[in-house]
């Protein structure tokens, strides 16, 4: 009698698709993630023996995994195909200890797969093989320093600063990271300058050029007044091309998407957050309807290396020799693998090359269609020739002034035939053919006023760049210590990008400050580089957190023991009265940040928003408060207190800084053009202002 199979994977939509693959003689169902794993209510790690995990069924998964157990003993062999990474190995490794367990002969085994289509569904089931025990132990030692770490922290934070508070080994370096760089933000006060363009014509055509030199130096103008000297200078003098360069350049095609990359640009093409980014390629990677099939579109999405497999290079260099001939290479391209990857899968790359996004886009969604569509470009860009372009450079001295400008056309497309989404946006600028020694017409000026942009908020691209430039995390973590720190509003994200609330504020500067040892970056690298030595080398895991513990504890008692609680000072007393019972009001810090509570609570509950500066008004004793319209509908607008009476407001958040002229607070604007820029709030005071806007808003 043929012996029925049973496969097991991780999601319902993996198994939909893999079951019709295989066809009659399999079973194939979901264990729906992790069904043993540690405990959420206590640390669960036996610290005197070993650091061993006491591992039980997790709450809500026991009938799941008795269905799994009662059809394994059914079908007699049982193939393990969670996913290739630890924590699918720590699955696998579980569901085959608990069912041995109820059938010590259950003849069990483990598959593995980088994509879901039928070819290598087949062929991992034709070639099973054991569970790698070293990356179960990598896996045990990462939930085991996370527990050590969180579940130590954590009540600290209760007993020193406030009640339902939590802290992580690898998100409070990223917190920090955030945090560091909203300090740079905050003290960066911006700097006036201008640029100077011209018209110039030859003939019936124009064109402007920007100055690039005055009388030999390189431009630095801080204000109108002296544009506009230049401007005077500069008015009826003959203007001569006196040098024209040709410049051809090669531009190469980018390696394929890993993780890092994939979420990076997900992030600044279109717009999705690491969490968004992740969830699509999950959806892509497990199985899309194709008409009458149903197929997987990408490789596995949690990856860091670039490293394509043999089959894959042939089948996109047919289809490249086939659509673009003269843009194919003679050899396939290769491309680097940072030093600390571990190189288990492939790059994320298309699973079919034919499958091309404009062919399958009617069987996706809006956002799926985006992601698969970048995909698919970056990974057929990568192996098709380098694009040619070539620069024209023109020189124009114009009295004691010298004008720019460039040219470029392509001369061969090469890899930038199949590039769509992922095309740079450049200005195409029209110049006529000019030669060196020609006289051309300057007519029109056009001074621009600026200000010097200072460092930029993380954003998910960048903070993702960061960690990964680091060695912080892993391809898996990346978007899951994002997830944690804005779930846990330690940081939310405003316009893109990532800003450090109060609470993430105070958290972070105590965890760095007594804890300088865990919670920084080449710690949190080292033990990242450790767990890789463990799965890879073979590295001893349990003498590992053997050594991370006893100093850490023996910090977390000192600090328990020294380190005064700072609950008290956050309720602290105000001036504000409470207008509905007249009691004093009391600052108190609350998940979004301070806010004004009354002191008569729980019998009156009367609560409103810290004011945040002066009202800049004349005549106005009023506060500037965080407001919203009625309803608690639409975006957050600064108003001042006394409105009816008064109705300024201000859509730019007040900043800490104060105006060096006239002493009223800053505000900060963020604008496509010239990012985070600070600007004084009072409409009196010029510090600062564009002249084209004014940061008081039209009144209400």
């Amino acid at each position: 009698m043929k012996v029925h199979t049973l496969l097991i994977v991780e999601s319902p939509a993996k198994a939909t698709t893999i079951e019709r693959y295989l066809g009659p003689g399999y079973t194939v169902l979901a264990s729906m993630g992790h069904l043993i794993d540690l405990p959420k209510s206590r640390i669960a790690i036996d610290e005197e023996h070993n650091f061993e995990p006491e591992y039980i069924t997790v709450r809500g998964k026991a009938k799941i995994l008795k269905e799994l157990q009662k059809n394994a003993n059914k079908a007699g062999h049982v193939l393990l195909a969670s996913d290739n990474d630890r924590e699918g190995e720590a699955i696998a490794w579980h569901l085959r200890n608990s069912f041995l367990k109820k059938n010590e002969d259950l003849n069990i085994e483990r598959i593995v797969f980088n994509e879901i289509t039928p070819e290598a569904i087949k062929n991992a089931v034709a070639n099973p093989m054991e569970i790698n025990e070293a990356k179960v132990n990598a896996q045990k030692a990462r939930r085991v320093l996370d527990r050590i770490v969180g579940y130590n922290l954590s009540p600290l934070l209760w007993s020193k600063v406030k009640n339902g508070l939590s802290a992580g080994r690898v998100q409070s370096v990223a917190l920090r990271l955030i945090c560091e760089r909203e300090e740079l933000v905050e003290k960066f006060i911006p700097e006036e300058y201008w640029s100077l363009d011209a018209s110039f014509s030859k003939g019936r055509s124009t064109f402007i050029a920007q100055m690039a030199q005055y009388k030999g130096e390189k431009v630095d103008i801080k204000t109108e007044e002296e544009v506009q000297k230049i401007i005077e200078s500069l008015k009826d003098q003959k203007a001569e091309v006196i040098s024209v360069k040709e410049t051809e350049k090669q531009l190469k095609p980018k390696a394929p998407f890993t993780t890092s990359t994939l979420q990076q640009t997900a992030a600044n093409r279109l717009g999705f957050t690491s969490r968004k980014t992740m969830q699509i390629a999950q959806q892509l990677y497990e199985g899309i309807n194709i008409g009458a099939s149903r197929v997987g579109l990408i490789t596995y999405m949690r990856t860091d290396s670039t490293r394509i497999s043999e089959q894959a290079l042939g089948e996109v260099r047919e289809w490249i020799e086939k659509n673009h001939p003269d843009s194919l290479p003679e050899k396939p391209l290769t491309y680097s693998v940072k030093k600390n990857a571990q190189d288990a899968h492939e790059a994320i790359r298309p699973t079919y090359v034919r499958y091309t996004p404009d062919e399958i886009k009617e069987h996706l969604n809006k956002d799926q269609l985006k992601l698969y569509s970048i995909i698919w470009e970056r990974f057929v860009a990568c192996q098709m020739k380098n694009s040619k372009t070539l620069t024209i450079s023109y020189e124009i001295q114009a009295g004691e002034a010298l004008f720019r400008i460039s040219s470029t056309k392509v001369k061969f497309k090469g890899y930038q035939n199949v590039v769509k989404l992922l095309k740079s946006k450049e200005k195409n600028v029209k110049v006529p053919s000019l030669k060196k020694g020609e006289e051309v017409n300057i007519s029109d000026f056009d001074a621009t006023q600026h200000f010097t942009t200072g460092p930029s908020r993380f954003t998910d691209a960048s903070i993702v760049k960061m960690l990964e430039e680091n060695g912080i995390g892993r391809p898996s973590t990346y978007a899951p210590i994002i997830g944690v720190l804005l779930d846990r509003y330690y940081v939310v994200r405003k316009n893109k990008q990532l800003q450090p609330t109060t609470l993430g504020r105070i958290i972070s500067d105590m965890l760095s400050t007594q804890f300088p040892n865990v919670v920084n970056q080449k710690f949190t690298a080292e033990m990242e580089q450790n767990l890789d030595q463990v799965e890879v080398d073979g590295l001893e895991w349990h003498k590992m957190i053997k050594d991370f513990y006893a100093p850490f504890k023996a910090q977390l008692e000192h600090v328990n023991e020294t380190l005064e609680s700072i609950k008290g000072v956050l309720d602290e007393p105000t001036d504000e009265i409470c207008e509905k019972c007249g009691k004093p009001m009391v600052k108190k810090l609350g998940r979004f940040g301070f806010f004004l509570a009354c002191s008569g609570f729980p019998e009156c509950r009367n609560t409103k928003a810290v004011p945040l500066g002066d009202c800049p008004r004349e005549g106005c004793d009023g506060k500037i408060v965080a407001r919203k319209k009625a309803g608690g509908k639409g975006k957050e607008f600064y108003g001042c207190t006394n409105y009816p009476e008064c109705d300024f407001i201000s859509h730019f958040k007040p900043t800490n800084s104060k105006c060096p002229k006239c002493g009223y607070f800053l505000v900060e604007k963020n604008d496509k053009k010239n990012g985070i820029v600070k600007t004084c709030v009072n409409p009196e005071c010029d510090f600062l202002h564009t002249h084209e806007e004014n940061p008081e808003s039209e009144s209400k």
